[in-house]
């Protein structure tokens, strides 16, 4: 298999499995142990050991053993640097679902951790400056295959 020349195929590679956005979103929100992701999730092991493995091979999540008293050792999930910078596609994809997809008793929000002011995810340019999404291009840099 070559490689692809276009990032977002690239990432979808590791990321384009629903199941990977819903583990991610676990992991930065704590969770560290397979039990405790299942009960979370409510999803088969056999596809949360697949995820969980696309997910380290990629360097989003790190495993680290432990042991509880008396049992024997495991892999806990951790997240690394990579994987806390998918938190802006996890809150892209939570905007858009809040906007798109809206959920009866309210959306959900995303704060600030240290004001607990709201947030959103926007394009800002190399001057800081929030560009509109209607000003926003994608640029090809090379020529893709089609």
């Amino acid at each position: 298999m070559t490689e692809q020349t276009c990032s977002i195929a690239r990432s979808l590679e590791v990321l384009g499995e629903r199941w990977t956005f819903l583990v991610l979103r676990e992991a930065v929100s704590g969770t560290t142990r397979f039990a405790d992701f299942r009960a979370a999730l409510g999803v088969a092991s056999d596809v949360l050991s697949d995820r969980l493995s696309t997910l380290v091979a990629a360097g989003v999540l790190e495993k680290r053993p432990y042991r509880e008293p008396g049992a024997r050792v495991r892999d806990s999930y951790h997240v690394t640097p990579a994987g806390h910078e998918l938190r802006i596609v996890l809150g892209a994809l939570q905007q858009w679902g809040d906007e798109h997809r809206p959920y009866a008793p309210g959306p959900t929000v995303l704060r600030r951790s240290a004001a607990g002011r709201p947030l959103r995810v926007a394009f800002v340019d190399d001057e800081g400056t929030e560009v509109p999404l209607d000003e926003v291009r994608f640029v090809r840099t090379s020529t893709y295959p089609s």
